[in-house]
């Protein structure tokens, strides 16, 4: 019984991802989308004016670097822990492509 529910447990896992995967390719907007809850403090495209870090123009690998950390607690924020926490590795890949082509 319980190797039946692991298969499809594993099954369910592996349909959701599928699903994902094709809804990421085909919304060409979808990194567009992610970034714009950035906005309220990293400003529109990443374009900070205030004391909070621009994002627009920064290495892809050092966003997704730092992403990383605040996601795993490497990096102490009052703020960036608990929202890192919320993206995928992918959803926080396609981020940092997003801003990184921003100037």
């Amino acid at each position: 019984m319980r190797s039946k529910v692991a298969l499809y447990s594993a099954m369910l896992i592996f349909t959701v991802y599928c699903a994902t995967s094709r809804v990421i390719a085909a919304d060409s907007n979808y990194a567009r989308n992610l970034a714009a809850g950035c906005a309220n403090c990293h400003g529109t495209d990443g374009r900070s004016v205030g004391v909070v870090p621009p994002l627009a123009g920064l290495d892809k690998n050092y966003i997704i670097l730092q992403m990383q950390d605040f996601k795993h607690g490497r990096r102490p924020s009052s703020i960036m822990q608990q929202i890192a926490q919320g993206y995928s590795d992918q959803q926080i890949e396609l981020m940092a492509q997003y801003f990184a082509v921003r100037k």
